[in-house]
């Protein structure tokens, strides 16, 4: 069962690198943006005091460079990819297999979640070497902070394939929950800036408290009670949600 769940892994990993658009948005994307806003615009360069004195592309931008890729395979390519496959029968067909359609689900988490580990080393190496971007300063923390946020995102993605009829619905879905989520964020607008009210909302979003909770880590900080409260909370209720929902056929 080891051997054959590998082979599948290695197979879906393969499918998954013959997807470009997966691939620049999960991978190149966010480095792209971190290192070419990083170097263009001098303003990302520089102290800023409401920040706390940081420039805008340590913490808060590099955190939001992390958060993307992850927030893009759990609202976009993990959950369509699902649909997809139940749309074309592949569920079912492995149903009748040795191979049951649960592998197929854990190999596709794998791939997700290796995803996510890339694109996130990736954004830190390179930030640190390119735009002397400190890395994390709580290396353990930010590991934590880094493995609940994720599993919170991929649960929700999980959830939202569970219940979309068709792939074109969930792309859809995942693409109107993805903006305002990455708002509430800080990505737009650094969470430092914005208004109280705002603020105490987004501490109770997935992203909101995956952003900060990032952020934190990244400069030496350990995280806030209340945000790894929340991620664990989003992600105990869309996991438990995505099992009683998902439908194989």
């Amino acid at each position: 069962m080891t051997k054959a769940f590998g082979k599948l892994t290695a197979v879906e990993a393969r499918l998954f690198l013959r997807e470009p658009v997966a691939v620049f948005f999960a991978i190149v994307l966010p480095v792209g943006l971190l290192l070419g806003l990083g170097t263009t615009i001098p303003g990302f360069r520089e102290a800023d005091p409401s920040l706390g004195g940081q420039r805008l592309v340590d913490a808060p931008f590099t955190a939001m460079m992390v958060l993307l890729s992850i927030v893009t395979l759990g609202l976009s390519v993990l959950p369509a990819s699902l649909v997809l496959y139940r749309e074309r029968g592949v569920l079912r067909r492995m149903s009748t297999t040795p191979v049951r359609p649960g592998a197929l689900l854990s190999a596709q988490l794998l791939i997700n979640v290796v995803v996510s580990v890339v694109a996130t080393v990736l954004t830190l190496t390179l930030g640190h070497l390119v735009l002397d971007v400190p890395l994390p300063g709580s290396p353990w923390a930010f590991a934590g902070v880094f493995a609940l946020g994720s599993v919170a995102m991929l649960s929700i993605g999980l959830l939202l394939a569970a219940v979309a009829p068709t792939s074109r619905i969930v792309q859809g879905v995942g693409s109107a929950l993805m903006f305002p989520l990455l708002f509430l964020a800080g990505m737009w607008l650094p969470r430092p800036l914005m208004p109280e009210l705002l603020r105490r909302i987004s501490d109770f979003t997935p992203t909101g408290a995956f952003g900060q909770g990032l952020m934190d880590a990244l400069g030496g900080q350990a995280p806030q009670p209340l945000h790894l409260a929340v991620l664990a909370g989003w992600a105990l209720a869309a996991g438990i949600g995505a099992a009683r929902l998902f439908r194989w056929e």
